[in-house]
């Protein structure tokens, strides 16, 4: 009798600890299978969510925890993406910037779009939280602050937007393909243009706004009524018209002639009355002449601010060949033009054949007189120009073979320095 109830004994100890481990197991599997209480996560500025400090890494180095990659996650652009999909960006080849202030702005390149902060040390610009992954490559950046902003893609035309500093970008609408290569720029949070398009619920829907006949590039529109624009006829005559009522009638402010075709231009108009225009004529041998000119009183009265004809091509659009009055800005080939009121405006030259290619001049009288900088930067993948205001600007300058270098001036362009190399690749919401 004890014999058998000693059996019976081992028997029901065997079903209890199997069941014990099979509970065990199912327990493991669920608590692995969890997802992590909303409690014990935050979200950084990208939008990426980041352990808790209780869940970060203990200060021996080791982790406290052992969260699968696939736990965490980035909002870009309105999707989200585990880590394991998250690219590290390389800013090889940086397409657009805009400044917030003098320590604070966007860049963006192919697929992506970062921000920098001033930071408590480091130079300014060395450090970047990369806030946006996507398709296409970023156009323009334009800021009405550091909190909206909105971002053209140019293989798309879609129109991005962020209301929050970055912390999400959305898509908002697209860009009409005639206002594709138009200087996007906002009055307000809902009113915007870009060439002859309008927008008044912040770049959603957009409407036409009219222009002149035999118009070359884009028109510029400062506000809903004011506007500006550049024509040529067969007989080579240029002019540039002026329209205060929207559009429903355009005057003739400037008339010219020039010598070949006009094949760009320019405009800005950072206020009221006030014109930046770049006339962009013939190129041959490396070598593209260009004319700007500026009005600070509706057009009433011009100033020729720059005559860069060459003998590849030709005389700069409005200026005769013979006319040697007119200041030369450095290089073969204009760069980029920034208006930051109507006394300062700053313009890139580049020289393909040199061996520093880019230059960077500047006028703070409204183009009396144009200083060239003394400084040559490398780079033949092209420039970005950033002011925050007269005094405080970036540059950078981008290149095949090397890493993008961002340069900064506190001086309106008299003296520029080296701040950040980007030679490293950046991961969203590092």
């Amino acid at each position: 009798m004890k014999k058998k109830t000693s059996v019976w004994v081992l028997l029901l100890a065997v079903a209890i600890v199997a069941a014990g481990c099979e509970t065990g197991s199912q327990t493991g599997q669920t608590a692995q299978n969890k997802p992590k209480d909303s409690a014990s996560t935050q979200v950084n500025d990208s939008g990426a969510t980041v352990d808790t400090p209780e869940q970060q890494t203990a200060s021996d180095g080791k982790s406290s925890t052992s969260p699968s990659s696939t736990d965490k996650a980035v909002e870009t652009g309105g999707q989200t993406k585990t880590d394991a999909s998250i690219a590290n960006v390389r800013m090889d080849n940086i397409t657009a910037l805009r400044l917030i202030d003098g320590q604070s702005g966007w860049i963006g390149g192919n697929g992506w779009i970062a921000r920098t902060d001033a930071a408590p040390s480091g130079s300014v610009g060395s450090a970047w939280n990369v806030q946006y992954q996507g398709k296409g490559t970023v156009q323009q950046i334009f800021a009405l602050n550091g909190e909206q902003a909105w971002a053209v893609m140019e293989d798309s035309g879609s129109l991005l937007a962020t209301h929050d500093g970055g912390k999400l970008w959305e898509a908002v609408g697209t860009v009409p393909e005639q206002g594709q290569a138009g200087f996007l720029h906002f009055v307000s949070s809902k009113e915007g243009f870009s060439g002859n398009q309008y927008t008044k619920d912040g770049g959603q829907r957009w409407s036409s706004l009219p222009v002149p006949s035999h118009m070359v590039g884009q028109p510029y529109y400062h506000d809903r009524q004011n506007g500006w624009a550049v024509t040529q006829k067969t007989d080579r005559s240029i002019q540039i018209l002026h329209t205060v009522n929207g559009g429903q009638n355009w005057t003739p402010v400037m008339s010219r002639t020039t010598e070949g075709p006009l094949n760009g231009v320019t405009i800005r108009s950072v206020e009221r009355g006030n014109a930046w225009i770049e006339l962009v004529g013939d190129t041959g041998m490396n070598q593209t002449s260009y004319s700007l000119w500026h009005t600070a009183d509706s057009g009433q009265s011009w100033r020729t601010v720059l005559a860069n004809s060459t003998a590849g091509g030709g005389p700069a659009p409005g200026v005769s060949q013979q006319d040697n009055q007119v200041t030369k800005n450095e290089g073969t080939a204009p760069g980029m033009l920034y208006a930051v009121n109507s006394s300062t405006a700053l313009m890139g030259g580049y020289c393909a054949p040199c061996d520093k290619p880019n230059t960077i001049g500047w006028t703070n009288d409204g183009g009396k007189t144009w200083n060239n900088g003394k400084q040559g930067f490398d780079g033949y993948g092209g420039q970005q120009i950033g002011m925050a205001n007269a005094k405080e600007g970036w540059a950078i300058f981008s290149d095949s073979e090397q890493a993008p270098i961002l340069y900064i001036t506190s001086d309106g362009g008299q003296h520029w320095t080296q701040s950040h190399v980007f030679d490293k690749p950046v991961t969203p919401g590092s």
